[in-house]
Order: structure tokens, then sequence, then C-alpha cells
């Protein structure tokens, strides 16, 4: 029996991938670049919940402030790595918005594009602490303590706020 060996799937600077879920994560709408990225056929992502892209060695933590952000009608700037139907990955710089209709929230929406090697190099490292971290603590509390942790130790070191410092990130790659 082999061993699958992760290979990084690319997509072009001028692409993007454009999904559309409900209030609960369920897939609504995904465009032609995320099934082709992702390996997925419409049928496969559509009701489906967004995690299904979920990379196992992305830290919870992220997950937490993105809902936390997303579901105060914030908008959520940040690096994610995803999964691929066949066990692949890639990374992208997401901004993910919330969808309303007459001042309701009815989904949210998710534009990716492609991030450099260097901001994805400088989120590895903060991500890879974080995973350290939940791995150590009480499963239900391991994602709000790492993103607390993100959020501070980022302020410490950089003087900014996460979204300050993926923004920048992706901005010095352009």
């Amino acid at each position: 029996m082999s061993v699958h060996q992760e290979k990084e799937v690319l997509f072009s600077r001028d692409e993007v991938i454009v999904s559309k879920t409900d209030i609960q994560g369920k897939i609504t709408y995904a465009n032609r670049t995320f099934m082709r990225v992702s390996n997925y056929s419409e049928l496969d992502l559509l009701n489906q919940n967004h995690s299904i892209i979920r990379h196992p060695s992305m830290p919870r933590g992220v997950f937490y402030g993105l809902w936390h952000t997303i579901k105060s009608g914030q908008e959520f700037f940040g690096f994610v790595k995803n999964y691929t139907a066949d066990k692949n990955y890639y990374w992208v710089f997401a901004n993910v918005t919330p969808d309303s209709i007459r001042g309701k929230v009815v989904g949210y929406y998710s534009v990716r594009r492609s991030p450099s090697k260097e901001a994805v190099a400088a989120v590895s490292k903060i991500y890879q602490q974080m995973l350290d971290q939940e791995g150590r603590l009480d499963r239900k509390k391991a994602p709000e303590s790492s993103w607390k942790w993100l959020n501070e130790t980022i302020q410490k070191e950089h003087k900014q706020t996460y979204e300050e410092f993926v923004l920048d990130l992706y901005k010095q790659s352009r």
C-alpha cells in the first residue's frame, strides 16, 4: 500500500475562487475555478459544508476567528490551506463577507486569490505554533485560545491586528 504524497495545486494570480454558502456554511454556489482547483464537481460541492475542503494542518483557531468575525457582520481576511478531493492541497488568500438581504444575513461570499510563497511561509510558521498550542489544550477551548494567542502574538511582534498583518503580507507579494 503506497502512502499518498501531497502535492500543491497552484492557480494563476489572475484567477479567483468564488463560493457562496448559507448561514450554516453549506455551499450554495461554486465557480469553475473552485471546482477545477479543488478537483470536486459541482454536485460534490453543492449542499456540502464548506469544511469539506478543510486541510487537517489548518489550526482550528483560524476558523474560530473567521466565524467570530463574519457572525459579527465584519468581513474576514486570512490565509487558508485547503484540501482537494484527491487529498492534495492549495493555499488561498481568502476574503469572506456576509451576504445580506434587507439587512438580514442569508449567507456568506468567499473570494480567494493565489498567495505568494513568501506569504505562505510566513503564516505557516505561525499556524504551526497555533497547532502545537491546540494539541496541548482542551479540545473545546483550543480554537478560541489559539485565536486569542494568534492576535496577541501578531500585536506584540508586528504591532498590527491579524487582519492588518495578512493584508500587508498579501499586498507585499503583489
